[in-house]
């Protein structure tokens, strides 16, 4: 497995949706690294994006907007597809509008063609966990496949994460969060 960290923008610039410059450097980046996957010994076809919290929001966005860059083209990394083929959505926050009865978000359209999606939520993160939920839901009434872990307590996630490096050799079992 192959990770790519990237650090992107935050703060909404003026002229541009609050999500526009997050969404193009993400965008930007799977084209980059798609268009570039035999230097990094990857496969383009299994390129995923994954995000915590606001990043997990990034993540979704990313997953559902990428029949359309939101940037002029630099390159020929941006005549490939900047589609992720999967998402992993952890503690994902912003993917729905408590004021509208948890709509989905409006910069989040989920489609048939939306990747497949994993979230991993606990209910007593600061986030609601409605927001997880109802998207989980969006995803399947869309067809698309889905899964979805809900934890108590953020202890109880790490207890599992534990748990689960404990048994594998050379891990310690510690798990940081």
């Amino acid at each position: 497995m192959t990770g790519v960290l990237l650090k992107y923008c935050v703060p909404k610039r003026p002229g541009l949706e609050k999500h526009t410059a997050a969404l193009q450097d993400a965008q930007r980046a799977v084209g980059l690294v798609r268009a570039r996957a035999a230097e990094f010994g990857v496969d383009p076809k299994r390129i995923g994006i994954l995000g915590f919290s606001v990043g997990g929001h990034l993540a979704a966005a990313a997953s559902n907007n990428y029949d359309k860059r939101t940037y002029e083209p630099v390159d020929d990394a941006d005549k490939v597809s900047c589609r992720p083929d999967f998402a992993f959505l952890i503690y994902p926050a912003y993917l729905t509008v408590k004021e509208q009865g948890d709509k989905i978000s409006p910069e989040l359209p989920i489609t048939a063609d939306t990747p497949q999606t994993f979230l991993a939520m606990t209910e007593d993160d600061g986030i609601r966990v409605e927001c997880a939920l109802f998207y989980y839901l969006a995803l399947k009434q869309a067809k698309v496949p889905a899964e979805m872990h809900l934890y108590p307590t953020a202890a109880t996630a790490t207890a599992c994460a534990r748990a689960s490096t404990a048994s594998r050799p050379g891990r310690t079992g510690r798990a940081s969060g």
